[in-house]
């Protein structure tokens, strides 16, 4: 989202996007995206008026990106522990996410801008950007 709505640490965000061989992203990814943007509509002011550039830009953005499905072994490795168990369950399904697809898929970097989700995936043996 920092980089969708060009928050302060979007061109972080946007150089490790721009630098990546391939992007592939959660449907839970996408879901909060969409919702996010959603609420963009009720602060008054020209903010709303950035629902739908900021929803074609993403839409052009995940038309490159693969996108992992909220599967079983997503779900189920979402329940289980993690290194550090104080995240929040959205934050889970993420990092499940990123085990399953580096399961099937081999070396993956995690890009995520919440302390969370960088310890964990840290942990977890995640080489974790933006640096």
């Amino acid at each position: 989202m920092a980089w969708l709505l060009d928050e302060a640490r979007a061109p972080e965000v946007e150089a490790v996007l721009g630098s990546a061989d391939r992007v592939v992203t959660s449907d839970l990814t996408l879901i909060e995206c969409d919702r996010a943007i959603g609420r963009l509509v009720r602060i008054p002011g020209p903010v709303a008026a950035l629902v739908e550039p900021t929803r074609g830009r993403l839409k052009e953005a995940v038309a490159a990106w693969g996108v992992e499905p909220i599967s079983g072994p997503v779900v189920e490795r979402a329940r289980a522990p993690f290194p550090d168990d104080a995240i929040r369950s959205l934050d889970a399904i993420h990092l499940a996410t990123a085990l399953v697809i580096r399961a099937a898929a081999g070396d993956l970097d995690v890009l995520s801008l919440d302390d969370r989700v960088r310890s964990n995936a840290r942990a977890l043996g995640f080489r974790v950007l933006p640096d």
